[in-house]
């Protein structure tokens, strides 16, 4: 987890459901490059130096399911169609297309764990 000291009432990490271990590495290291470290066969955590927040992939029994409608992890990327057809390419599933939204443009996917998460552009 992260070694700076968590600055109060501030997001500090973002840990997400996760059926399957394999899946989601390859899903998320080929779509957005992350490298991941392992705790053990249930549980990964990947970096804020890749994906700009510490976090983790919770595969422990007691890890609830993916909550349709929950909190949205949203990413950015730079080329919005090229990460769109990256997630694509890697077996997510585009839940909503690219659209228009105040402030830029955005997809919704869903990762190999029923995940959902966006990525906007300017």
């Amino acid at each position: 987890m992260t070694s700076a000291k968590p600055k109060h009432h501030t997001i500090n990490y973002i840990e997400l459901p996760m059926t399957d271990a394999a899946a989601t590495k390859t899903f998320y290291g080929d779509v957005f490059g992350w490298s991941f470290q392992d705790y053990g066969p249930q549980y990964m955590a990947f970096s804020a130096g890749e994906a700009g927040i510490d976090g983790g992939f919770n595969g422990f029994e007691e890890a609830q399911p993916a909550v349709a409608h929950g909190a949205l992890v949203v990413l950015f990327s730079n080329d919005l169609p090229a990460t769109l057809a990256a997630v694509e390419q890697a077996g997510g599933a585009i839940i909503k297309p690219i659209y228009d939204f105040p402030g830029g443009k955005r997809f919704h996917f869903t990762d190999p764990n029923g995940n959902e998460l966006a990525v906007w552009a300017e």
